[in-house]
């Protein structure tokens, strides 16, 4: 008898093991939440809040696979390392089925890189590095937002149409900044093979001598300036550019400076006429949009975000897998997201099999000012699709593809 309760208590016990590992249990389906909260509030928050609203409307309509989701968030404090250590710590200890998240390209490349070697599946919602699905993309790591590469290319054939001939580019000088200057010289060039590159100013990250970078763009004597500068860098920049003249009569495109995370902060010192992209929430009109606008508003009392459309998004890619997968097994689950379709506020996506991009797209338009605040108008969806490389150009730049 005692050998029984012996063999059925350790089989208890190996059941159990095997529900927290999967993420499963009698009610909930938990998913690992790590994004830099504290770092940067501003930007990261209104992910958060997109994230709780679809967990709330999925959960009220059912939930996944007829249990409820469960998201455990945690914070990076911006460090790589800590993001790995609460990976693992998600994983072994809460039970989470897979993680996602994270805003910073070096984290999300960490993240990547973890999930790769532990065989764990890892969406990456903000991350913008195009290394994360092409040089070091892996089977187990897939993205949603468009890459510098595409958002990069979008800004480079809004360029091309200008005829500016001579350019300088100012970037953060990490992965992201790279990668946003390098895509676009590349396509800007098969577009228009007579535009050179004269000068190049790379400040650290959050680190910016906003007067010592603009009075160097000034002496370069440039059609054009493409900037990707953001959060207090950019807002530094703005400020000492405009009042220096340095934008006066000057073409500016700017990577991401039309979010309102960005022109928020700037107020009626926005720039006017940079060709940017960015999120004018409060001008699409599609009804998906129209309606996730509106709960939004209903349920936070403030408006969305682009992190806010990212989180909300993400939580609707990772429902969709797991119903296709019909479980929350990580191998499983990684197959269901290879062709995975669905709908979001922005339109249909797609997450691409062969390097594990989302079509997800991005609104380019022009910066100006309006009652006291920047906004985005002229502007146009671009889809994600018509941006991203063939496939005979992912399996050079992807060792995994075929």
């Amino acid at each position: 008898m005692k050998i029984q309760n012996g063999l059925m208590a350790s089989t208890v016990a190996a059941v159990l093991a095997c529900l927290v590992s999967t993420g499963v249990n009698a009610e909930t389906i938990k998913i690992g939440d790590i994004n830099s909260y504290k770092r940067l509030p501003a930007f990261t928050l209104p992910y958060k809040d997109g994230v709780d609203l679809a967990v709330e409307q999925i959960n009220a309509n059912g939930g996944v696979l007829g249990k409820q989701l469960e998201v455990v968030s945690r914070d990076d404090q911006g460090k790589p390392g800590e993001a790995v250590r609460i990976a693992d710590e998600m994983f072994n200890r809460e039970g989470v089925s897979m993680i996602f998240g994270s805003l910073f390209s070096n984290i999300g490349l960490a993240l990547s890189s973890y999930a790769n070697q532990k065989k764990k599946l890892y969406l990456a919602a903000e991350p913008l590095a195009d290394a994360l699905v092409w040089s070091k993309g892996n089977r187990y790591t897939f993205r949603l937002r468009p890459s510098t590469y595409m958002q990069a290319a979008m800004l480079a054939n809004e360029a091309a149409k200008t005829g500016a001939v001579r350019w300088a580019t100012i970037a953060p000088n990490y992965a992201y900044g790279k990668d946003a200057v390098a895509s676009f010289k590349e396509v800007l060039k098969e577009l228009n093979p007579k535009v050179e590159f004269v000068a190049e100013q790379w400040p650290a990250l959050f680190k910016i001598d906003a007067a010592a970078e603009s009075q160097a763009l000034q002496a370069a004597n440039v059609d054009a300036i493409y900037n990707v500068t953001f959060g207090s860098d950019l807002a530094k920049f703005v400020r000492e550019g405009t009042t220096r003249g340095l934008f006066k009569d000057k073409l500016v495109l700017g990577l991401l400076t039309g979010e309102p995370e960005y022109l928020d902060g700037l107020k009626d010192e926005a720039p006017e006429g940079w060709i940017v992209t960015g999120y004018p929430w409060y001008a699409i009109e599609e009804p998906a949009h129209v309606e996730f606008v509106s709960a939004y508003q209903k349920r936070f009392d403030d408006y969305p975000r682009v992190g806010s459309l990212v989180g909300y998004s993400s939580v609707l890619s990772i429902a969709a897998a797991i119903e296709k997968a019909g479980s929350t097994d990580t191998e499983k689950m990684v197959e269901a997201f290879k062709g995975l379709s669905l709908d979001t506020p922005a339109g249909p996506i797609t997450y691409r099999a062969i390097d594990h991009q989302s079509t997800h797209g991005a609104w380019v338009g022009k910066t100006t000012v309006k009652d006291g605040k920047g906004i985005m108008v002229d502007w146009k969806y671009q889809k994600g699709e018509d941006f991203l490389p063939s496939d005979q150009q992912v399996m050079k730049l992807r060792p995994d593809a075929k």
